[in-house]
């Protein structure tokens, strides 16, 4: 009989951690979703033996953001097979991360562009007797001549294939026998990401990995392959499985809904619109919209250029003025006409580019779905229409702003759903923004690790409020904060609200900082690794830094500071979205949908959480020692502070700036 502990891998149980599994255990018995907000320490990679034990048969999906979360769950899994050899595991990472190719455009379409063509030349050569295209001299023929540049073949999913005689009559498409072969050995024996490419050699990788993943109890995938409609159907139908078979984790779930919007929305630019006029000039002798669409063009470029005297950097624009001025003296009644008119002239421009070997997405099709979106965003308020003020000129965009509804039907829809991460604090209201009032099971624990090698302090004297920006005691109070933080020894980490702030206040204290070597974060993201590296490696010199980051940034989330690489972080300031009239329509949004709570969920939540993901990351093994502060007086207000973990509301202690210097001075990190 399976049981947690035929698949729990280590001889003992951190505490809560049984607690933890047998919860996860229950929602994959008896279905359902459960929300489990475990600090750092906790072992929650673990509750993958609860699925494993209650699998039954079915298949077991983990859905991670990044290569660092899959790489944790790879280690994972083989020490589970070392309890359960006949285990079988594998992973699938982004088609940008695995493809071979080369090539321009969007790797998703170039995907689809050559495996029709291949497919097309292979089963023409087949039916002419060559059943295995990689050796068929014509084929070969073909893949030299080949653009590459333009790709119209892909030889590695050639290599991946090859044909059989069909029971009845004809031929049929079956993997090749170096691409079982290899499937075999991935599953027998796994294949880091970094090292995938040099074991599939003239593979498709992602044929492999697919291949094998029909015939493993586990996959690991990265988030975009759940919840992105279109690749978590195409994946299921591949996979031959349906959700109500699949036993669901998600890890990091507190990433889950900026992921599900952000896939929701859709902007567009000036130049896409100049792009689109280029487009349709080419489409006018052969479709008969084409000239009434090139009509419409100017109206929208006069919408844009409209917006560029608005003193706001961020706002929202009246869709239904928009409507107006672009139906306004046009061909067309309505905006649906134009609509349907840009359907039919981006398959035509879609279809050319694909046999031309052109893989990019053309300024008509993400025309077509902006104003899509837009009509949509009409009758679905959980959709706003905002432009934003860049250096690259006006962006417009339709932005979803609740992701309740995919985030519901996707759970709902498995066999049980479990969600885990280290910072879903409070558990209850992430469960009430994501599922609303459907039931779900919640739990959180306490923090595993030794409370001797922590010091927590949250400031009551100084805050990053707006009112208060310009007050110069306020300032010098921060100021004093972060240079008796900055004195101490090892590396520490400073994040701010945002890059204005971080820059004001870098300006007023660095000056200050002897011998340490400072590091901010560039807005840039070309410089941001190289710098981020050179910080860490400094305790292995016998050195040590001061980061300067900004909450939810580059340098803030999903990084093991293990270690003497940090020893220290403050949160100057909550870190709350700018408040304008964007953020004020989705507060009202929430607001209409959950009461008094909406603008917590919407607008707080959010800035706790990313507060929370900065300063987790100090304290990563049990070993490790750090202090841990809150520059910040409104962490102490009921509501923010109830919402804090209650192993940090149980330790933190309230401290004005004397008091901060002397508790850090007494401080042996």
């Amino acid at each position: 009989m399976d049981t947690i502990d035929s698949y729990f891998p280590y001889a003992a149980y951190r505490p809560g951690q049984r607690h933890m599994l047998e919860v996860a255990a229950q929602c994959a018995r008896e279905g359902g979703i459960t929300m489990i907000d475990a600090p750092t320490g906790s072992g929650k990679s673990s509750v993958v033996a609860s699925l494993l034990a209650e699998r039954k048969g079915r298949k077991v999906v983990i859905a991670v953001r990044t290569v660092s979360q899959l790489t944790t769950f790879i280690r994972e899994l083989e020490l589970v097979r070392k309890k359960q050899p006949k285990l079988k595991t594998v992973y699938l990472v982004g088609k940008s991360s695995m493809c071979p190719l080369g090539g321009e455009g969007d790797v998703y379409r170039r995907c689809e562009g050559v495996k029709a063509f291949s497919s097309s030349l292979m089963r023409d050569r087949a039916e002419k007797g060559a059943l295995v295209p990689s050796k068929d001299p014509f084929v070969i023929q073909q893949v030299r001549r080949m653009d590459r540049d333009h790709p119209l073949i892909c030889p590695y999913y050639i290599n991946s294939k090859m044909f059989v005689h069909a029971e009845t009559a004809g031929v049929k498409m079956v993997p090749s026998t170096a691409l079982r072969t290899k499937a075999d050995r991935v599953i027998a024996q796994p294949v880091t990401p970094r090292e995938l490419s040099e074991f599939c050699g003239d593979i498709c990788p992602y044929e492999l990995m697919m291949h094998a993943a029909r015939n493993t109890d586990v996959i690991i995938l990265n988030y975009y392959h759940l919840f992105d409609r279109d690749i978590r159907e195409q994946l299921y139908a591949n996979l031959g499985v349906e959700p109500h078979d699949i036993l669901l984790l998600v890890d990091e779930a507190h990433n889950c809904g900026d992921v599900i919007t952000s896939i929701g929305s859709v902007t567009l630019e000036e130049r896409d619109l100049d792009q689109a006029s280029k487009e349709l000039s080419g489409l006018r002798k052969r479709h008969k919209g084409a000239d009434a669409v090139q009509h419409v063009l100017p109206r929208l470029t006069g919408f844009i250029r409209g917006l560029a005297n608005s003193p706001e950097v961020e706002d929202w624009f009246d869709p239904s003025i928009f409507d107006r001025m672009v139906v306004r003296e046009s061909l067309y009644k309505n905006m649906d006409e134009i609509v349907d008119d840009l359907i039919g002239l981006a398959e035509s421009i879609r279809e050319k580019n694909l046999k031309a070997g052109e893989y990019r997405e053309t300024a008509i099709e993400r025309l077509t779905e902006f104003l899509f979106r837009l009509s949509q965003s009409a009758t679905d308020p959980a959709y706003i229409t905002v432009y934003r003020k860049e250096a690259e000129g006006i962006t417009l965009e339709v932005r979803n702003i609740d992701p309740a509804g995919p985030l519901q039907e996707i759970c709902t829809a498995h066999a049980c759903c479990i969600m885990i991460s280290g910072t879903l604090s409070p558990v209850d209201s992430f469960a009430h923004y994501y599922f609303g009032d459907t039931k779900v099971t919640t739990l959180a624990l306490p923090n595993a690790f030794p409370k001797k090698n922590r010091l927590i302090c949250c400031a009551n004297d100084i805050t990053t409020a707006f009112s208060m920006r310009q007050n110069k005691e306020n300032n010098a109070r921060i100021g004093d904060y972060i240079k008796a933080f900055c004195a101490l020894k090892g590396n520490r980490a400073i994040y701010f609200p945002s890059y204005q702030i971080l820059e004001g206040y870098a300006t007023l204290t660095v000056p200050h900082i002897r011998g340490r070597k400072v590091f901010i974060e560039p807005r840039d993201t070309g410089d941001a690794s190289a710098a981020l590296f050179t910080f860490l490696s400094l305790p292995a010199r016998g050195e040590s830094g001061v980061l300067f980051a900004v909450c939810g940034g580059k340098w803030s989330e999903g990084l093991d500071y293990r270690g003497e690489m940090l020893n220290g972080a403050m949160v100057i300031g909550l870190p709350l979205a700018p408040f304008n009239r964007v953020r004020k329509m989705m507060i009202e949004y929430f607001r209409h949908k959950f009461g008094d709570e909406g603008e917590f969920l919407c607008y707080t939540l959010p800035a706790i959480n990313r507060s929370l993901q900065a300063l987790g990351r100090v304290l990563r093994t049990p070993e490790d020692r750090g202090i841990l502060v809150l520059g910040e007086k409104r962490f102490l207000e009921k509501r923010v502070h109830h919402a804090l973990p209650a192993w940090i509301q149980e330790e933190m202690t309230e401290c004005d700036a004397p008091r901060f210097r002397e508790m850090i001075s007494t401080w042996k990190s």
